[in-house]
């Protein structure tokens, strides 16, 4: 009976910890919009969410002499997706590559969608309650 609940809500505990790490991003962004030479990070939410819910997320590492010398991306991964750099709009004087108003609506975008995804595992909830309730 656990594991049937379990399942039910795995997809929407699935979104929320990427949306969470997202945001993490999103903020270490904007953080460092003054740091020089600093690179701004993403995801691609879809890709990452449809590894993770396929189980493909997590891949074997290939080996290498050095930490990022087969990575196509920064080296890091969220949940098995790879972060990437973010496509330069502006590039400033100082090679830093955030831009201020992409991060600022990524950022509102990010959490908007967090709390949808909120409120629709709260209505699963209820759902579920309502169902061994009744």
């Amino acid at each position: 009976m656990v594991s049937k609940i379990d399942s039910a809500l795995q997809f929407n505990r699935t979104v929320l910890n990427l949306r969470s790490a997202r945001q993490e991003l999103i903020a270490s962004n904007i953080a460092n919009v003054d740091t020089p030479n600093y690179k701004a990070k993403d995801i691609d939410f879809a890709k990452a969410l449809q590894g993770a819910m396929s189980g493909s997320g997590v891949k074997l590492q290939l080996a290498g002499s050095a930490p990022h010398h087969l990575s196509a991306g920064t080296g890091e991964n969220v949940m098995g997706a790879p972060v990437m750099f973010r496509n330069v709009v502006q590039p400033s004087a100082d090679g830093n590559t955030v831009d201020m108003d992409v991060e600022r609506a990524q950022f509102a975008d990010n959490a908007l969608r967090y709390e949808a995804s909120l409120k629709f595992l709260d209505n699963q909830i209820k759902s579920v309650l309502t169902a061994l309730q009744g």
